[in-house]
């Protein structure tokens, strides 16, 4: 069963939302999984790749937009079906992907901003009443 959580930052900073991102697409990375990084818009994933450059200096994550390589180790795409199967979904897009049977792992991450808090209680419960038991995880 594909496992579930809500990874729950206790600021409203948006780059903090996304730095989170990166930072867990490099551990998965390095973990050896393949990873969807979902943004919520065109401009959002063009952001997550410019930011997978540089977030942190020391580290490289080889990466790509789903149009240039679907094959990429970490892919990132709004809702393409991703090409490889059982890996790990970070969706920061407010909506549940289209295609979570293809994961064996599903991050969403919440930060403390209204509107996202509400999206997000609501796709808890969708989980829930699609047979997932999302779990939530402070940071």
């Amino acid at each position: 069963m594909t496992r579930v959580e809500f990874y729950v930052l206790s600021t409203s900073n948006t780059a903090d939302r996304q730095r989170a991102a990166c930072q867990l697409a490099l551990k998965a990375w390095r973990a050896g999984m393949q990873v969807f990084l979902r943004g919520a818009d065109s401009a959002q994933c063009e952001t997550l790749d410019d930011l997978l450059w540089t977030f942190k200096g020391d580290a490289f994550v080889p990466h790509d937009l789903h149009a240039s390589d679907p094959l990429a180790p970490v892919v990132i795409g709004l809702d393409e079906q991703p090409e490889a199967d059982n890996g790990l979904l970070i969706n920061l897009h407010p909506a549940l992907s289209p295609h979570l049977g293809k994961f064996t792992r599903i991050i969403e991450i919440v930060n403390q901003e209204p509107e996202l808090l509400a999206l997000c209680r609501e796709n808890f419960r969708l989980y829930r009443q699609k047979g997932y038991d999302p779990k939530r995880v402070e940071l």
